[in-house]
This record gives structure tokens, C-alpha cells and sequence, in this order.
């Protein structure tokens, strides 16, 4: 996903270094390993996006009787910073949306100044969220400083890994641009991980959303991370410059 300048001249560099990385990336897998993985990104995108148009419902309509205790004082922690979690959760769900789109082999061949426009748009979205999660992380932490720390380090990590992936594909080289871009991919991703470890906490009852919230921030970026990177590592064919 990204860049290389104005249409015309740099459309034709950007398909001949498409193909250049086609070549020096990926080692394909099988078709039931590849069909594994996209089943697994596209729940995980559908968790995010469902958890964010939950949030915003709730934000909009609130719930006059709530029949969960814990959920509604969740609930009641976004409800007092409202603006903040606008600011986050909207520019998140386009980013759910969009970020997939720019791995998409047939797109970035077809139309590779849609793409390009695209990764622009990456860039800007994924900047507003991490720094509208660091500013969260500040005034809002749920789960003290355990989950402070996560929120810090990943969003500080997702900024570091967007601003190599712009920096590599403006120097040209597609295949390590890609890499440092599924990296953010993983770290977005994370969120939507959390909601599962989230409700089955929940569903255990044996620790308080305080304690819990922090272990579950930790767990799902770590898990959703290391996935990216055993990707990366599994399909590097040859070595990339």
C-alpha cells in the first residue's frame, strides 16, 4: 500500500515493482492456509467494526435501563469523554475498512492510483487513531497502568511501523513496504482481539474490569503482532532490499 508520485510514468514504475516484489516476497501457501488466514482477518475486521458501531450507538442512544452492570460503568467511562471516542472510533472504522483493501493483490494491479490513494488515506486515519488512543490512554485507562502501558507501546509501535512503511515505499521498495505495513495491520487488529479475551473475563466473573482490561490489551496486540510477524517470516521467499 502507498505511493511513488503523479500518475502516468510512476504508474507503470509502480506495476514494474509490484512485480519485482511478487517475485522477491511471497512463497504462496496453500490455498486452505491463505483461505485460514483471510477467514481470521475478516472476523477480526467484523469484531472491530461491530465493537466500534456498538460504542457509537451507544454514544448516540444511550441505554435508559442497562442490564449488564459492568458493561453500563464501561459505558458510562466513553459517555463522559464523548468527543475523544468519536475522534477514535470513527477514523478507526474507516481505517478497518480501507486497510485490508490495500492487500489486495487485484487492486493494487488495477488500479494502482487508487491504491496509492488509499495508502495516503492509511496514513492519515492510522495517525488519528493512535494518537487519539494515546490521549485515552492518559485521561480514560480502564484497566490502570497495565492497560496504559499496552495502549502506549502498541500505539507508539503503530505509528513507528506506518512512518517506515511510507518512508520504504517512497524510496521504491514495495516488498519491505509491505512488510512494515502488515506489521500495522497486526497491531490494528489487536483491538478487535481484545473484545473476545474481553467478554470471556467477563464471563469468568473471577476478575474486576480493572484488573482485567490491562491482560487483555496485552494479550491481544501480542497475539495479533506476533501473527503478523510469523507471516512475514513464513513468506519472505529471498531477501528483500
Amino acid at each position: 500500500m502507498g505511493w511513488t508520485g503523479a500518475a502516468g510514468p510512476a504508474t507503470a514504475r509502480f506495476a514494474a515493482l509490484e512485480v519485482k516484489h511478487t517475485l522477491a516476497m511471497t512463497a504462496s501457501p496453500t490455498t486452505a492456509r491463505g483461505n485460514g488466514i483471510r477467514a481470521v482477518v475478516a472476523i477480526l475486521v467484523l469484531i472491530g467494526l461491530a465493537a466500534a458501531a456498538r460504542r457509537a450507538f451507544v454514544l448516540i442512544v444511550p441505554p435508559s435501563a442497562p442490564r449488564f452492570a459492568a458493561g453500563a460503568a464501561l459505558d458510562a467511562g466513553f459517555a463522559s469523554h464523548r468527543l475523544l471516542t468519536f475522534a477514535h472510533i470513527l477514523p478507526a472504522s474507516l481505517l478497518f475498512v480501507l486497510m485490508p483493501l490495500q492487500f489486495v493483490r487485484r487492486i493494487r494491479m488495477r488500479y494502482p492510483d487508487l491504491h496509492r490513494w488509499g495508502g495516503r488515506l492509511v496514513i492519515v486515519l492510522g495517525f488519528m487513531v493512535a494518537i487519539s488512543a494515546l490521549i485515552m490512554s492518559t485521561t480514560m485507562s480502564i484497566g490502570g497502568v497495565t492497560e496504559q502501558t499496552a495502549t502506549t507501546l502498541f500505539a507508539v509501535l503503530f505509528l513507528v511501523f506506518l512512518s517506515v512503511g511510507f518512508q520504504n515505499i517512497r524510496r521504491g521498495r514495495i516488498a519491505r513496504h509491505r512488510e512494515w505495513m502488515i506489521r500495522a495491520f497486526g497491531v490494528s487488529l489487536g483491538i478487535a482481539t481484545t473484545r473476545p479475551i474481553v467478554g470471556a473475563f467477563f464471563a469468568a466473573r473471577r476478575l474486576s474490569p480493572q484488573e482485567f482490561f490491562g491482560i487483555a490489551f496485552w494479550l491481544g496486540f501480542t497475539l495479533t503482532l506476533s501473527g503478523a510477524e510469523v507471516y512475514i517470516r513464513t513468506h519472505r521467499r529471498f531477501d528483500i532490499k
